[in-house]
């Protein structure tokens, strides 16, 4: 196990990151609701039980959500890399090796690169929550009470993302097992599309999908309380989020699971406004020649986006729902306006680790995916393509994964963060039905950082990949 992990360090710089970051957030969202459970209780809004439950449930949402998108990008990485390995893997198995053994030794690297992030992005939050705490203390911007910063449940972050990065690697190494030593001699690095579309993907998928979309249904239905008065489910109004995020969950990794089948067209429709030049034909038609490898690629944004635009859409409609309460019921809303202000501005740090294990899972697959392509872009660069016309090539699949990807995010993290708010705050006194808040310049945003990144994120990997002569190119294994 670890001389599989030393020989393959490199390739896994991005997931240790990833890991690091998925256990930081876990500890550092853990110490921050410790220490925002003090702070409210420390307020005149303090003595409601209400908030204390909302925070609990709120803090766990996001916890819930670093795990998952952390396990999301490992898998994704996970599977990059073995798309990458697949001449390596076959010659081990024409030699002797079984599928089984390579996959166990994909997966002993996994547990590995768990341990190593999760220790190492455990220890570190643990560190700047005591130390941001104490600073925050002493300049009079917190209360000073007693804050229990470091606790024995800062632990279970990191045995959760260790756990999680190790199956994660387990589920991405799947693809060994259909190796065969003939098929990937013959340099085949991605499935057949027959392969990908296959008629239990659609069906898994789809099932996904109408579960988790019923499941949000039923937590915004929840949330709004419109099931007062039916016995068994009167009491359950309070609980609308937690039966709207796994469905939330079920139905995200439904379309995850279904992206081979659409983001391909999505991203040669993208593609298809980029100009009628040779590289700009070629890139659009890689989407779909390579649905795996495109989808993989862009997949990666779609979280990202996905991430971000839900929590801008979820505070913005929950602020929306408070400021609506209040103004019908003010005495029953007092000194709310501060306690969430607080809340916001710690959350919307917090959510910033996600965004990062996201992007981190982007450049990573950007990077793997023109990396692994030597062979066929040295391919090009013999049948007469300039080292200019691959880049731009590149250039122009990076802003196809672009436009799918913000577009499919935006869309996606909108739905999600109103269904989130509207679970969890729908039925509080004065509150109701809100349409979802769209801060469209906050959004710009998150879109222009999403293409910059996209764009930047593939720039030196061409270097260097189109730097190879066109023979070395068609030499490498």
């Amino acid at each position: 196990m670890i001389r599989a992990f030393r020989a393959n360090a490199r390739e896994h710089r991005a997931s240790i990151l990833v890991a690091a970051l998925s256990s930081a957030f876990g500890v550092a969202l853990l110490a921050c609701t410790n220490v925002l459970g003090a702070y409210i209780a420390a307020t005149d809004f303090g003595a409601s039980t209400t908030a204390q439950i909302a925070l609990s449930i709120v803090s766990g949402i996001f916890f819930v959500i670093a795990v998952y998108v952390g396990a999301i990008v490992t898998t994704n990485t996970f599977a990059t890399i073995i798309a990458g390995r697949t001449r390596t893997i076959a010659l081990l198995r024409l030699i002797g090796s079984s599928a089984h053994a390579q996959r166990r030794s994909v997966a002993g690297e996994g547990l590995t690169v768990g341990v190593i992030g999760a220790i190492a992005g455990g220890a570190g939050a643990a560190a700047l929550s005591l130390l941001a705490t104490r600073l925050l203390t002493a300049t009079g911007v917190l209360p000073d009470v007693p804050y229990p910063v470091l606790t024995p449940s800062l632990l279970v972050p990191v045995v959760v993302v260790a756990l999680t990065t190790w199956l994660a690697s387990w589920i991405g190494s799947r693809r060994v097992l259909a190796v065969s030593p003939i098929q990937a001699l013959g340099a085949a690095e991605e499935r057949p599309v027959a392969a990908i579309r296959s008629r239990a993907r659609i069906a898994v998928s789809l099932g996904l999908i109408v579960v988790g979309a019923a499941l949000l249904l039923v937590g915004v239905l929840l949330g709004l309380r419109v099931f007062a008065g039916t016995p068994g489910l009167e009491g359950l109004g309070p609980y609308g989020v937690l039966v709207a995020l796994p469905g939330g969950i079920l139905s995200f990794t439904g379309i995850v699971l279904a992206a081979p089948l659409f983001l391909p067209v999505v991203l040669r429709l993208a593609g298809l406004l980029l100009g009628r030049g040779a590289a700009s034909r070629l890139a659009a038609a890689n989407a779909t020649r390579n649905p795996e490898r495109s989808s993989r690629t862009a997949i990666g944004l779609v979280i990202g986006v996905t991430l971000v635009t839900m929590f801008v859409v979820a505070a913005q409609s929950w602020l929306q729902m408070i400021r609506d309460a209040a103004r019908e019921q003010p005495e029953a809303y007092a000194g709310v306006e501060n306690v969430l202000t607080v809340v916001m501005v710690v959350f919307s740090v917090l959510v910033g680790f996600s965004a990062i294990i996201a992007a981190v899972g982007v450049v990573n697959s950007l990077a793997l995916s023109v990396l692994q392509r030597a062979r066929e872009l040295g391919l090009l660069r013999a049948l007469g393509f300039t080292g200019g016309q691959v880049r731009r090539m590149i250039l122009a699949e990076s802003v196809q994964i672009t436009v799918a990807g913000v577009v499919t995010g935006l869309l996606l993290g909108s739905v999600y963060g109103w269904a989130g708010a509207q679970s969890l705050l729908g039925g509080i006194p004065g509150g109701g039905f809100v349409i979802p808040v769209l801060p469209w310049a906050y959004l710009g945003l998150v879109a222009g950082a999403g293409a910059l990144l996209a764009v930047l994120a593939s720039l030196a990997p061409t270097r260097r990949a189109t730097r190879i002569t066109p023979v070395a190119a068609l030499a490498v294994e």
